[in-house]
């Protein structure tokens, strides 16, 4: 309840005296200083006539009257509330008092002047004014942000930099705009109920309720919320941050601030002191965010969080390493020694893209806690997804289906945070069942400046944390030079995180104090801020003078904390020159404990067999054609399909769809967790698919049989992704980071729509374990084949995939026979193949879990062999025994002659069947053998020697659908030179050069098709050299 300090210094408004004392009050206000509601208006030399009845015990009374009032108007008698509403706006007391309305009602047509006169007037005076109120509380709720005290360097670079808005009273003469005037500040005005600045009141006065409103949203906290559209979500952010002293902390809180500002800030002076010359994205200007960073993680860790996986760009990555995943000091600055040789297989990368994985007690919370920094490349924002995703496993591996144990947290820089699209991929995923985390935090690193771009050349939008907006996260801009509101606001953001499972935005807007790299010389594209950054104080020294002052520590503790943390760094690198080698797995950001040796080697170097019992393969078929629930509706063509399906497992034959479940299947049912993700997965692009069946009847009843193939199978996961290939594809490359025992799988709606997450594949999936010594056995699905169907929709790119790969083609490898196959998986970046049999696709899915190590596999599936009747596989080939064939010879009449055969064709993909189809129609069985090389890297040498050795006077040629310059071509033509040393051309049958991957004209498609076959198939095509 409002309490009064006293009822005469409401009700004794004298109309003379209480204008002097609101223009006194407007003027204190005006010229910034604090609005004091203690003082009372009464004026002690009026006469008692004035108020004959607020006198002695008669005052207790009133005072009882008025409170009862404020809390519910209808609460007291008519005459009082009408008395109470005139004494609130000014009405000394004898105009204030209105007679109460008569017993007996009035004689028709006499209306009562004085009640309807007086009183009418001040209520819709009242009424006006308190909405005029409301609407300038809410004017600071939504806007205040755009006046709030948020850059250290004062001049307003990278915010917002329109004029402040009109609603927001940053002079008196704007309270004009609310119908208001300098006489109304001393007024009180009851508050709504969307506002906590009153705190235990319910009323205030108008200057203190502007005081108070200044205080929660123009300092150096600015709060973007209000787009929010829950209510609950908006009260406790309004709680936050509007509750009279909210923003205290103890003295014991403040040391521990200041020793982490101590950490943060000696650690790059040591480096600046000790590598001056040398490259390491520092953190000056920005030094608040490691205590922020350990404030989260400690709020987080509070409420439960035992494990955190972090993504960041380069910027303070060391001192992010050093001071909150507590990588060893020694081991970052070995890493500037330049003469150190790298111990471990591969290029390595440079200190500020490497991460780190470390297990520790939480000092403030005293509980075990996992922290995770993922490693990543310069392309800034490409880790975003890649950090979700492992977070996504994490959560699933334990359990945590709310995200209360495990949890993101993203870094960003402001200029990209606006500018880099995967962002707001990464934000769409945030609530998708199968992609949410519960919540990530993202703390930008806004030093108002990108590379030497102004953010007015940089973004379109205020801030560059806008593009949060659109899951609706509230963004948190604070001044990062106060370390005190940064510390606050991050207890907030990690609060909300617990409390709500959403996105949340910090926004730590600060300064670079160097170049963009400590090399750059940032006076020639900035001059003005930087010479202001030069006179700029460091946030350090000003916070430790002001606890100084506060008397929180003393200037001799102060040094001492400095002095402690510069000993442990020279101890530190006096350590770090005892280094002779670099060990790059030492950085390791996701280890897989028990799946390698002790020295990360594989256990054993063997493959075993991909085959199946033939029950088996009978049981998962049969699952595969049925519907396991019953009342379970099904669509009548979808009902076909499963009888095709069931016929099919009566034949002991297997389609492309049947042959995938079968290797789902055998795998879910041995314990591996399968997760296949992609556009329009669950049906399939080409509607072959099937895995997720809906109810005709029932809305958003669905049923996923491959989950009914045993009682205690692993779980199987297959999710329709939004319309995103860089943020999925990244997505679910984190995903099989997390563990080597699962198949992740992501399939292109077309193959050639991989493209928009090539950032993704260039610069993690092709080089990522040369760069950070960690394997990934992710697979990607590409739909790819010349079927007519236009550029867009043709090639899935094989080309570039070949060119990224790592063996030699002028080296036919050395290995033992029965080591060859394996050896070169182990040595290869990554394992591309374009399966032509539904059983090689099979097999090629479970050796992926069965070899003992993990590499990308890069499958170009088909798209018309789907249906092809000629396409399809026995359960002989599926059985005890079988692997995967890198290479599938002929095994037609060409095999009784060989050294008749005029012609070796060699082929990958569905063009076999345009091939064979065409030969038999020619009648050259005998003197045309086709050699379908299914593994195209590695590249299988050896299999392919003993095919041309088989056929001596054959000649060689490539034969392909893709244009020349695109495709397999490049890649086979030298090795094939190689395996049979150079001792017999290499022809090349297909399309010619072209920039397009496809023609888009039907006929034009077939021209081209019966061209390039009539060259692979006339003996008479080639002469001279290849």
């Amino acid at each position: 309840m409002h309490r009064l300090r006293t009822t005469v210094a409401i009700l004794w408004p004298i109309t003379v005296n209480q204008r002097a004392q609101g223009q006194s009050q407007a003027r204190r206000f005006a010229a910034g200083g604090p609005l004091s509601t203690s003082e009372p208006m009464r004026n002690y030399t009026a006469s008692l006539s004035a108020e004959p009845f607020l006198n002695g015990t008669s005052c207790n009374y009133v005072e009882e009257m008025y409170n009862a009032w404020l809390e519910n108007p209808r609460s007291v008698h008519k005459s009082w509330d009408i008395f109470f509403r005139n004494a609130n706006f000014g009405a000394p007391p004898g105009a204030a008092y209105q007679s109460p309305p008569p017993l007996v009602a009035p004689a028709p047509g006499f209306v009562d002047d004085q009640l309807m006169g007086g009183a009418q007037p001040n209520l819709e005076k009242l009424v006006e004014d308190h909405l005029a109120v409301q609407s300038l509380i809410r004017a600071y709720q939504v806007r205040g942000h755009h006046v709030a005290k948020l850059d250290p360097l004062g001049i307003k670079a990278g915010i917002d930099p329109g004029p402040p808005p009109s609603d927001i009273i940053t002079t008196n003469d704007k309270l004009a705009f609310y119908g208001l005037d300098e006489s109304d500040l001393g007024k009180v005005f009851r508050l709504p109920t969307t506002t906590f600045i009153g705190g235990s009141e319910s009323a205030l006065s108008l200057h203190q309720i502007i005081h108070r409103l200044e205080m929660a949203y123009c300092q150096s906290i600015g709060v973007e919320f209000m787009f929010i559209n829950d209510l609950e979500q908006c009260q406790w952010i309004r709680q936050k941050f509007e509750s009279p002293g909210v923003m205290q902390f103890t003295f014991e809180e403040k040391r521990t601030l200041l020793a982490r500002m101590v950490r943060s800030t000696r650690f790059e002076e040591f480096l600046q002191r000790k590598w001056s010359s040398e490259k390491r994205f520092g953190l000056e200007g920005c030094e608040s965010l490691i205590p922020a960073l350990k404030t989260i993680i400690d709020k987080s860790s509070m409420n439960g969080v035992d494990s955190i996986i972090m993504g960041m760009p380069h910027r303070g990555r060391l001192n992010v390493l050093a001071n909150v995943i507590r990588k060893e000091l020694d081991q970052i600055f070995c890493q500037f020694d330049s003469k150190l040789e790298a111990a471990d297989e591969g290029s390595g990368d440079v200190k500020y893209h490497l991460g780190m994985w470390h297990r520790r007690i939480n000092r403030v919370t005293d509980r075990n806690i996992t922290l995770s920094l993922m490693a990543n490349p310069s392309h800034l924002e490409a880790v975003d997804p890649v950090v979700q995703g492992k977070t996504k496993a994490e959560q699933f591996y334990c359990g945590d289906t709310e995200g209360k144990r495990v949890m993101s947290i993203l870094l960003h820089g402001d200029a990209a945070f606006a500018g880099q699209g995967v962002v707001y991929e990464t934000f769409h995923l945030s609530n998708l069942p199968s992609y949410t985390t519960h919540g990530t935090i993202h703390v930008v690193v806004n030093n108002q400046i990108g590379f030497t771009t102004d953010p007015r050349m940089a973004r379109s939008s205020s801030y560059p944390t806008d593009v949060a907006k659109v899951v609706n996260a509230p963004i948190f801009h604070v001044n990062a030079d106060d370390p005190e509101a940064v510390m606050y606001v991050c207890n907030v953001a990690a609060e909300w995180r617990a409390t709500f499972h959403k996105d949340v935005v910090v926004d730590l807007v600060c300064y670079r104090r160097n170049g963009h790299n400590e090399m750059d010389e940032p006076m020639f594209t900035q001059p003005l801020m930087y010479k202001q950054i030069k006179q700029q104080k460091g946030v350090l020294q000003k916070y430790a003078d002001r606890l100084i002052e506060e008397g929180v520590v003393s200037r001799q503790e102060y040094e001492e904390d400095i002095a402690n943390y510069d000993k442990i760094c020279e101890e530190a690198h006096a350590r770090s020159k005892d280094e002779k080698i670099l060990h790059i797995k030492h950085w390791l950001d996701s280890p897989w404990p028990g799946f390698f040796n002790l020295d990360g080697q594989p256990k054993t170097m063997s493959s075993p067999s991909t085959g199946l019992p033939e029950e088996e393969l009978r049981h998962i078929g049969n699952i595969a054609s049925s519907v396991p629930l019953e009342d379970f509706t099904i669509h009548g063509g979808l009902s076909r399909i499963l009888k095709g399906r069931a016929a099919m497992v009566d034949q002991r034959v297997c389609d492309w769809a049947l042959g995938e479940y079968m290797a789902f299947g055998s795998l879910l049912k041995e314990g591996t967790h399968i997760r296949l993700s992609g556009q329009d997965v669950e049906r399939g692009t080409f509607s072959h698919r099937h895995h997720v069946l809906h109810d005709q009847n029932v809305d958003k009843r669905t049923c996923i049989p491959m989950n009914h193939i045993a009682p205690n199978q692993a779980p199987y996961t297959v999710c329709n992704s939004s319309l995103s290939e860089y943020g999925v594809l990244g997505f679910e490359l984190g995903f099989a980071m997390a563990s080597p025992n699962a198949l992740v799988l992501w399939e292109a709606q077309f193959g050639d729509f991989h493209n928009t997450a090539q950032c993704i594949i260039d610069q993690f999936i092709s080089p990522g374990q040369t760069k950070w010594v960690r394997q990934n056995g992710i697979v990607l699905l590409l739909p790819h084949g010349m079927e007519g169907m236009g550029p867009e929709h043709s090639s899935a790119r094989p080309e570039r995939f070949l060119q990224m790969c790592n063996d030699d083609p002028d080296t036919f490898p050395i290995f033992s026979a029965e080591e060859f196959a394996v050896r070169q998986l182990y040595d290869c970046n990554w394992i591309i193949v374009s399966c032509s049999t539904p059983a090689n696709y099979f097999h090629v899915l479970r050796r992926q879990i069965l070899q003992p190590f993990r590499k990308p596999l890069i499958v170009l599936t088909p798209k018309s062999l789907l249906r092809h009747p000629e396409a399809k596989s026995s359960y002989d080939d599926m059985l005890p025994g079988t692997h995967f064939q890198r290479v599938i010879p002929d095994s037609g009449p060409v095999s009784e002659k060989p050294e008749e055969v005029k012609r070796i064709v060699f082929c990958t993909g569905k063009v076999y069947y345009e091939l064979t189809r065409e030969r038999r129609n020619r009648g050259m069985d005998y003197t045309v053998a086709i050699t379908r090389i299914e593994q195209l890297s590695p590249f299988p040498f050896d299999q392919v020697k003993v095919e041309t050795d088989r056929y001596p006077n054959a000649d060689l040629v490539w034969c392909q659908e893709e244009h020349k310059n695109q495709g397999f071509y490049d890649y086979v033509k030298p090795r094939l030179r190689t395996t049979v040393n150079s001792t017999r051309p290499v022809w090349y049958a297909g399309r010619g050069p072209a920039a397009a991957p496809a023609t888009g004209n039907k006929a034009a498609h077939l021209v081209e098709l019966k061209r390039f076959l009539d060259t692979a198939l006339n003996l008479d095509a080639f002469t001279g050299p290849s």
